[in-house]
């Protein structure tokens, strides 16, 4: 406005008047034209955009007064200001004048000095209100548009001013709610408003530069609206808050739903089962259902296929658990009858609503897991994939929602102890035995870190000679009160918690360890070998063969004296992932056996694929030899197949001479089991190998479970 120039109309009929005063008039920067008359002025002005009028009250045909008339019907005083000239000395005209509008008045002769003041302040004040204007049209235009609502407090006068999108975010017109502070704060829900007044407060008193708050509000259609206020106070002189204003945007849709799947999240999930549970307490009979689904391998695929395609399997996932709910004929429906949620990463939920009987969630939970049974097709690639379902059903009593859901996520857990594609109904007693693991596991985080998991070791010995041959590392748990607890017993939580990999890392390293020991203390052990049990974790991450040469270079262990047992369940779950890992540890010069070979589902067809060196054969068919001899059979084409392929065989579980002759007839090569030794901690080992070495016998003199006790006695370890 400061560098603005104002354009004047000079209205005189007198032309000397009209000429000197224009000319003075450009000389103090404005432009300026005339008219000689008042039908002159009308013309000019009805075509012209002037910023102000200066207009001679006395002029003939028509007077300075009726030019005024007519300017006032089409511009307001502010739009524009007309400053009347008069000869005059009374106060006639000037009364008239300003009757009618005029917004100020000179005398003649003109003192040119108060003239270019009087017009410099209407010119002044006639744009400063027209900026104000149109930054009051352009805010009223932005609330109008904006798709936040905006808030206004006059803190000196308690009155808050709520846009209309602010109260239309809430279901309401404009009308329907007032300018009190309360309309606000009394809308906010119960657990929101004291964080809300907090924060509030802690901006008016200077504690927080701006303030910023989520919280929930109840709409009209008594659901609460998940909104995000942010504002700023302004301040007097003193610092003290006079006004507090901000914008209310509505983030209900970003709280409340997973991002990648579009499903209702954990959040929207939990506040629908507590609706439906308030439900329960006021309607009798009334019964709903949550199942808890967890998907199998999204992990595995992430790590071996990208996690771009693990989302694709989450999409593809919720289309088929939509479609598969939306055919149902068991379900009741209360707004679609169910609401499925991603909870987690690869965890879902399902909200069976107003169901007839506990067979309907049964039923839908066995439709669900057959929807697995095909494969999902990703980008031309098939994956197939499993799911584990845990059910838990509404009680009477029973108030908080996140209870009922831990309730179908412990039924999960086991459904998926026992085995693939499952669901289990809950039962109180399980979440007893919940409480059971989760005390083992945090005893046995502790046991890691206290050094109670140590490796006990079992021979492995030629079946012709007797000789040593290796050594199977088995881990141990020696808890300070329970004593020795064996891997069947902690190894499944391992691996549900993840802690089997800081377990496998720990006993890899040990044995590599204690073999690198071994070799350099005994003569005869030149040939011996380590066998470690790797965990399907273990050999599906990504840098396995990275962390093997780690624990090699640290021990100083030859790599072809390490051999690492797999399961062929483990080998089978993705042959391409499977033979890439095998082929890098050969590579690397370790060798790989296939541990508890005939249990799983291995095809034989596939077996020459596989870079392995070793097939291990199961104690169950090796302790069932020569009864009715279908084992004996089974045995002998295993070790037949396995020479055939290059491979070596070891027995498990021999547990007497005949099964050993039996064996060494069928020309297994290698044997363990009890009848040898059991496994005993490695100081009782070295105290049998240094007995052995000692009397250089040719072969593996037997231990009896007495001399075994007495062995594991003398080296201070129970058994």
């Amino acid at each position: 406005m400061k560098d603005r120039i104002g354009l004047l109309l000079v209205v005189d009929d007198d032309e000397s008047n009209r000429d000197l005063l224009s000319r003075r008039l450009e000389r103090k920067g404005y432009r300026v034209q005339t008219a000689a008359g008042g039908a002159e002025a009308l013309a000019l002005i009805y075509r012209g955009s002037f910023d102000l009028i200066l207009l001679d009250v006395e002029m003939p045909e028509m007077s300075g007064l009726e030019v005024l008339s007519q300017i006032r019907k089409i511009y307001s005083s502010l739009r524009l200001p007309v400053i009347m000239v008069t000869g005059r000395s009374d106060s006639e005209d000037v009364v008239k004048s300003l009757s009618l509008g005029a917004n100020d008045y000179i005398t003649k002769p003109v003192d040119f000095p108060v003239a270019v003041a009087r017009i410099s302040t209407h010119l002044s004040l006639k744009w400063t209100e027209e900026a104000l204007l149109k930054s009051e049209e352009r805010y009223a235009l932005a609330a109008r548009g904006a798709n936040d609502g905006l808030w206004d407090w006059d803190l000196i006068a308690n009155a808050v001013y709520l846009s209309a999108r602010w109260k239309s975010m809430l279901g309401y017109q404009d009308h329907e709610i007032g300018d009190r502070i309360e309309e606000w704060f009394n809308r906010v829900h119960p657990d929101d408003i004291d964080g809300l007044r907090t924060k509030v407060q802690d901006h008016l008193e200077g504690n927080s530069p701006y303030f910023e708050n989520e919280h929930r509000i109840i709409h009209r259609d008594g659901s609460y609206r998940w909104m995000i206020s942010r504002g700023l106070a302004i301040r007097d002189k003193s610092g003290q808050a006079t006004r507090f204003a901000g914008s209310q945007r509505d983030v209900t849709q970003e709280r409340i739903s997973d991002p990648l799947t579009g499903l209702p999240n954990l959040l929207l999930f939990l506040d629908r089962l507590r609706c439906l549970l308030e439900r329960g307490e006021r309607q009798k009979d009334y019964l709903f259902a949550v199942l808890s689904l967890n998907l199998d391998r999204l992990q595995v695929i992430n790590d071996s296929l990208g996690r771009a395609t693990g989302d694709k399997l989450l999409i593809a996932l919720t289309k088929r658990l939509d479609s598969c709910l939306r055919s149902g004929d068991t379900l009741a429906h209360f707004s679609g009858g169910h609401t499925v949620a991603r909870i987690a990463g690869d965890r879902f939920s399902i909200l069976l609503d107003d169901i007839k009987s506990a067979a309907n969630a049964s039923r839908v939970a066995e439709r669900l897991l057959e929807e697995f049974v095909s494969p999902f097709s990703l980008g031309g690639q098939e994956i197939f994939a499993a799911a584990w379902i845990g059910i838990a059903f509404n009680s009477r009593g029973q108030t908080k929602s996140e209870e009922l859901l831990r309730d179908a996520d412990t039924a999960m857990s086991w459904a998926k102890a026992a085995g693939k594609a499952r669901y289990e109904v809950f039962d109180p007693c399980m979440r007893k035995q919940v409480l059971v693991r989760m005390q083992l596991e945090a005893e046995l985080r502790r046991a890691l870190e206290r050094q109670e998991l140590r490796n006990n070791y079992q021979l492995i010995v030629c079946a012709k000679t007797g000789q040593i041959a290796g050594f199977e590392a088995l881990m141990r748990w020696q808890h300070p009160a329970k004593g020795v607890i064996l891997p069947g017993e902690f190894i499944p939580l391992a691996e549900e918690t993840g802690l089997i990999l800081d377990i496998d890392q720990l006993g890899l390293w040990t044995a590599c360890n204690q073999l690198r020991d071994w070799k350099k203390r005994f003569e005869t052990a030149l040939p011996w070998f380590m066998c470690i049990n790797l965990s399907a974790k273990q050999f599906m991450t990504t840098d396995l063969p990275d962390r093997i040469l780690r624990v090699l270079t640290d021990t100083g262990l030859d790599a072809r004296s390490l051999k690492l047992e797999v399961t062929e369940s483990v080998m089978m779950h993705d042959m391409k992932a499977t033979q890439a890992a095998l082929q890098q540890l050969k590579e690397l010069g370790v060798r790989v056996a296939i541990d508890d070979f005939g249990t799983g589902y291995s095809s034989l067809s596939y077996l020459h694929e596989f870079p392995v060196d070793t097939l291990k054969i199961d104690r169950s068919f090796v302790g069932q030899m020569g009864k009715h001899g279908e084992n004996s059979v089974i045995v002998n084409t295993i070790i037949s197949l396995a020479h055939n392929l290059g491979l070596d065989v070891v027995a498990e579980g021999v547990e007497s001479v005949d099964q050993l002759k039996h064996l060494e007839k069928m020309g297994c090569d290698f044997a363990q089991g009890y009848y040898f030794a059991r496994p005993m901690p490695a100081v009782a080992m070295e105290a049998f190998l240094a007995e052995l070495e000692k009397d250089a016998a040719p072969g593996i003199v037997t231990l009896t479970p007495r001399e075994t006790q007495e062995l594991l006695s003398t080296s201070g370890k129970s058994p």
